[in-house]
């Protein structure tokens, strides 16, 4: 059986919408989640969703939620995913799929979000500098590329932070006149060009470009600081929500709601829209330099159709 990277994707940490559309965008079919019943025979070839929202780097990021699939279980799925493939195909083709599998990850915004500024005094800024805490981040993230490596991934797609300062949560929580929130920029300012520099280390290491750095911050901030030239009316407002910038609160049955979703550039207070994502996931195909090192996703399929 050949298998090429479009013929298998797996997502570790990136949420459902994401993983959709970036397997669209390479012709895959959508993933299910790891432990999705339906999940079964030919379907795990097509890949698996592992990714559970909230959690972070760090085991504390996400204790306020109930039932959340922390990154050492999911790596665990991962490992038990391979073994449900070889019982399938054989232990060399499944080793195979992994190995020319795109996988998709995200990690370090909820460590800030949900951990060191969640609330005033937390346990982690009382432990560490923000500087500090960068630091020890990005050292706890080589341990799980490393091992996500060694678990056989071959091709890792890693995306740096978002504008952490600029969703309408803390647009609306942090700022007075509606201004990104300066302390949370500044940290996704401080994570994301050592995330970039850890990545390309780790690559001289292996000898090889195995991870692929994606800069979220600056895809996202393109149309928050310009949304008319991407046809949204507003990067500030969420399209559902409550309150100041509809950024109080989740989005649920008792929240405003837009007429039309695609004029707004985050959905609720913290995630995109489906368009939003939709121009994130074509840089990511087909960004420069600017948002892709060392190569854009469209370049890393040609490489590897060629083997």
């Amino acid at each position: 059986m050949s298998m090429d990277t479009s013929s298998c994707f797996i997502s570790l940490l990136i949420l459902g919408l994401a993983v959709t559309l970036a397997g669209e965008a390479i012709g895959s079919e959508p993933t299910l989640p790891y432990l999705a019943p339906e999940l079964r025979g030919q379907k795990l070839l097509v890949g698996a969703n592992f990714a559970s929202a909230g959690i972070g780097i760090l085991n504390d990021t996400g204790v306020q939620f109930l039932n959340i699939i922390r990154i050492g279980q999911q790596l665990q799925y991962f490992q038990q995913y391979q073994q449900r493939v070889s019982a399938l195909i054989g232990p060399e083709q499944a080793q195979r799929l992994v190995n020319e599998a795109l996988v998709l990850m995200t990690l370090g915004g909820n460590d800030f979000v949900n951990n060191y500024y969640l609330v005033p005094f937390s346990a982690r800024s009382r432990q560490f500098a923000l500087p500090d805490y960068v630091v020890y981040l990005i050292s706890e993230y080589r341990k799980i590329l490393v091992r996500v490596h060694g678990l056989g991934a071959r091709r890792v797609l890693v995306t740096g932070t978002g504008p952490l300062g600029c969703v309408p949560a803390e647009r609306a929580t942090r700022s007075r006149n509606g201004e990104c929130a300066a302390e949370l920029q500044r940290a996704a300012a401080l994570f994301n060009p050592q995330l970039v520099q850890m990545i390309a280390e780790l690559n001289r290491e292996i000898g090889s470009d195995v991870f692929i750095a994606a800069n979220a911050y600056q895809m996202n901030m393109d149309f928050v600081t310009n949304p008319q030239a991407f046809g949204f009316v507003t990067s500030q407002v969420a399209c559902c929500g409550q309150g100041r910038f509809n950024g109080v609160g989740l989005c649920t049955v008792a929240s405003n709601l837009c007429p039309n979703r695609d004029i707004y550039a985050f959905w609720d207070p913290f995630h995109p829209t489906e368009k939003a994502n939709r121009i994130i996931v074509s840089t990511i195909v087909t960004g420069d330099a600017k948002y892709m090192h060392p190569m854009n996703l469209s370049t890393i399929m040609a490489l590897d159709s060629r083997v």
